[in-house]
C-alpha cells in the first residue's frame, strides 16, 4: 500500500478498507492535470523562496519523466497506490530522492484534488464545446442546402403548417447554441484556482496564489479556502449542461427515428450509421439515434447522483466527495461520444425531398393560408376558420388535398374564392411569405444563416484560444 499518511496509525489499514477508500482506479483519469498542477505549485514555491531553483528543476524534471514513461507505457498506474497523488509523489521520490518529498509543501490533497478536478472539467468543457461546434457546422450545412426543401411542421405529432428542412434544422441549431453558451458561462464561473487553500484553512507558508493561478491560466485565486475545497458546483453545473445537451439530442433522435420509419420515409440513414436484424433481412435500424436517446438517462443519472451526494455534506471537505468522479467521467465520455456519432449520422443522412413535400401538401398544412386568403378578401377570421374546416372535411371524405379541389368546389362552400386561391395555398407561397424574423421564409432564413456563420467562426476561435492556454 502506497499512501501519503500513516504516522499516527499503529497498524496497517485493512485491505478491504484500503480498497474501499482508494480512488486510483478512476482518478488516474486526471493524471496529466495532477502533474500540471504540481509543476505550477513547485514553480510558485521556488518563486517565494520555499524551494531552491535546483530543487524546483529537479522536481519538474522528475515529474516530466513520469509523464513521459506513463504515456509511453513503460510505467503503469496500479492499485498499489491509493490515488493518483500518491502515485505521482511516490514515483517522484523514488526518482529524485529527498527533493521529491518537498512536492507537497503548502498544500493538502483536499485543495490538490479540487485543483485537479477543476483543471480536468475545464479541459472537458472546451472539448464538449468543440464537439458541439462540429455538430452545429453539420446542421449549418444542411440548412444551407435545404432552404427550399418543403416539409410539414408538426404540433402534437399532427401536421400543422408547411416549413422547410432548413427551418426545422434551425430549431435544433438554436438549442445547441444555447448549450454552447451555457458551457461558456460555466467556464467563466469556474475559472478560479483553489490550490493554496490547504485542507480548509489556508496555510502558514507565504504562498503566492496569484502566481499559481496565472501559471495555470486561471483568472485568479478563489477567495474562501473552505469553499475552495468543498465546492463542486461547477461539476453539477457541467452535468446539468450535459444533461440538457443529451435532452436536445434525444428529442432530435426521436424525430429521426420517426422520419426513418416506413410510414414516414422522410430520411434514409447511411449504412455506416445503421444496423440490421439477425432474423429479419429487410431491417435497417436507426441504432445510433436509439442509443443516443437511451444514453440520455445515463447522463441524467450522473447529475442526480451528484446532487444527492452533495446535499447533506457539511463544510468543508468530506470523503463523500470522492464520489463525484466516476459519474462525471462517464457522463463526459458518453456525451462526447454521442455528439461525435450524432454529427456523423446527420452529415451522411439523406432527405427524401419528394416524400416530404408530398406529406406537407396532403396533410392540409396550407389550411391556415386558405383561411388567411379569405380574411384578406374581407371575411372575418372566425368565419374563415369555419369555412376552411368544412373544406378540409370535404377533402377527407373525398381523399384529396386542398390543392386538388376545383374552383367550383371551393365556391360551393364560399363564393369569395377565386382562381388565385391555388397560388395562395401553394407550398412555395405558404413558406415564402413568412419572412418575419425567425420564420421559414427564404429571406429570413438567409439572414439567420449569415448570423450562424459568424457565430460559428467566432466561437471556434474563442474555444481554440482558451484551449491553447489550458493545454500548455
Amino acid at each position: 500500500m502506497a499512501q501519503l499518511w500513516g504516522g499516527r496509525f499503529t497498524k496497517e489499514t485493512d485491505q478491504l478498507v484500503y480498497n474501499f477508500n482508494a480512488s486510483i482506479t478512476f482518478d488516474q483519469k486526471f493524471f496529466h492535470q495532477d502533474v500540471r498542477g504540481s509543476i505550477a505549485h513547485v514553480t510558485m514555491l521556488a518563486a517565494v523562496g520555499i524551494l531552491s531553483e535546483e530543487e524546483r528543476d529537479s522536481i519538474i524534471e522528475g515529474l516530466k519523466s513520469i509523464v513521459a514513461d506513463v504515456d509511453a507505457g513503460t510505467l503503469q498506474i496500479t492499485c498499489e497506490y491509493e490515488d493518483i497523488h500518491s502515485f505521482v509523489e511516490a514515483n517522484l521520490i523514488q526518482r529524485i530522492g529527498e527533493a521529491g518529498k518537498k512536492l507537497h509543501t503548502g498544500r493538502s490533497r483536499n485543495d490538490q484534488v479540487a485543483l485537479d478536478m477543476k483543471l480536468y472539467i475545464r479541459d472537458e468543457v472546451l472539448a464538449v464545446q468543440k464537439c458541439l461546434i462540429q455538430l452545429m457546422q453539420v446542421l449549418h450545412k444542411i440548412m444551407q442546402e435545404h432552404i427550399h426543401t418543403y416539409m410539414p411542421g408538426f404540433t402534437h405529432l399532427q401536421k400543422a403548417q408547411p416549413i422547410t428542412v432548413a427551418h426545422h434544422m434551425g430549431a435544433y441549431m438554436e438549442m445547441f447554441k444555447r448549450d454552447e453558451a451555457r458551457l461558456s458561462d460555466i467556464y467563466e464561473r469556474m475559472n478560479y484556482c483553489p490550490i493554496g487553500s490547504g485542507a480548509l484553512a489556508g496555510t502558514t507558508y507565504p504562498l503566492d496564489r496569484n502566481l499559481t493561478a496565472e501559471l495555470l491560466d486561471f483568472y485568479g485565486p478563489t477567495l474562501n479556502s473552505m469553499d475552495s475545497v468543498a465546492d463542486r458546483d461547477y461539476v453539477i453545473e457541467f452535468l446539468s449542461a450535459l444533461s440538457t445537451i443529451m435532452m436536445h439530442m434525444s428529442r432530435f433522435s426521436e424525430e429521426i427515428i420517426i422520419w426513418n420509419s416506413n410510414e414516414y420515409q422522410f430520411v434514409e440513414l447511411d449504412d455506416a450509421y445503421s444496423t440490421g436484424s439477425s432474423i429479419m433481412p429487410q431491417k435497417k435500424n436507426p441504432d445510433i439515434a436509439e442509443l443516443v436517446r437511451g444514453k440520455t438517462g445515463r447522463v441524467y443519472g450522473a447529475l442526480q447522483a451528484l446532487l444527492t451526494t452533495m446535499k447533506g455534506i457539511p463544510l468543508a471537505y468530506n470523503k463523500d466527495m470522492q464520489e463525484d468522479k466516476e459519474w462525471t467521467f462517464d457522463a463526459i465520455d458518453t456525451v462526447k461520444g454521442c455528439l461525435t456519432l450524432f454529427s456523423g449520422m446527420l452529415d451522411t443522412m439523406k432527405f427524401n425531398v419528394p416524400r416530404m413535400e408530398a406529406s406537407a401538401k396532403h396533410g392540409f398544412t396550407n389550411a391556415t393560408d386558405a383561411a388567411d386568403y379569405l380574411v384578406n378578401h374581407g371575411v372575418a377570421f372566425r368565419d374563415a376558420h369555419g369555412i376552411v374546416g368544412q373544406l378540409v372535411l370535404y377533402c377527407i371524405e373525398h381523399q384529396c388535398s386542398l390543392d386538388d379541389l376545383t374552383l367550383d368546389e371551393y365556391r360551393a362552400v364560399s363564393p369569395v374564392f377565386d382562381s388565385d386561391i391555388y397560388e395562395a395555398i401553394s407550398l412555395e407561397t405558404c413558406v415564402n411569405r413568412r419572412n418575419t424574423i425567425g420564420a421559414p421564409g427564404p429571406e429570413s432564413m438567409q439572414a439567420v444563416l449569415a448570423v450562424d456563420e459568424q457565430y460559428l467562426q467566432e466561437e471556434a476561435k474563442n474555444v481554440s484560444k482558451k484551449g491553447s492556454g489550458c493545454h500548455e
